[in-house]
């Protein structure tokens, strides 16, 4: 759990496939939500999706609730086994995560870099995590911006099937002195 100035508690619990399979079905559909490539997914598409990320010992979904609502989405993967398999050589502590902010009428500004300082806070509790790594679509400069500002550097472009990505870093120490510098 965190707690952001002026943004309140910000929360995470395991998401349910069946039960928030709608509520992400209405996110990842979104126009917002391009770059995750389900502009066009079915409910059960959604279902499916993260039924198989719950049934996977290497990817894991998360719902990110503020003051107890749901209000973002983040997945963590190890990328040895999944997303990065051999576009980069993965070291011991490095765990890959994606992020989404719900959709929303009202937007606060600074929200967006609250939910991902508490998802790499998140990230990083466990002493084991080393290093976050991201592939964000090249395409996608806000969240290069916003993966700066907590501290990830751009190392490469990469291939993957479904984009041309960034592959980035942060580690441990970077992210500490970019949210506390």
């Amino acid at each position: 759990m965190s707690t952001a100035p002026l943004m309140g508690t910000l929360a995470f619990r395991p998401l349910d496939p069946l039960e928030d399979a709608e509520l992400l079905h209405g996110w990842l559909t979104h126009p917002k939500a391009a770059f995750w490539m389900m502009q066009d997914a079915r409910l059960e598409d959604v279902e499916r999706a993260y039924m198989e990320i719950a049934a996977d010992r290497h990817h894991h979904a998360f719902l990110g609730l503020h003051d107890g609502e749901p209000a973002f989405l983040m997945e963590q993967y190890d990328p040895a086994h999944r997303e990065l398999v051999g576009l980069y050589e993965p070291r011991p502590g490095d765990v890959g995560m994606h992020f989404l902010v719900a959709p929303t009428d009202r937007p606060v500004h600074g929200f967006t870099r609250a939910v991902i300082t508490a998802v790499l806070w998140h990230l990083f509790e466990d002493p084991a995590t080393e290093r976050i790594v991201v592939e964000p679509d090249v395409r996608n400069t806000a969240v290069h911006a916003l993966n700066a500002a907590v501290g990830f550097v751009p190392d490469r472009e990469i291939t993957k099937p479904e984009k041309t990505a960034l592959l980035s870093f942060c580690t441990r120490d970077r992210f500490e002195r970019a949210v506390t510098g």
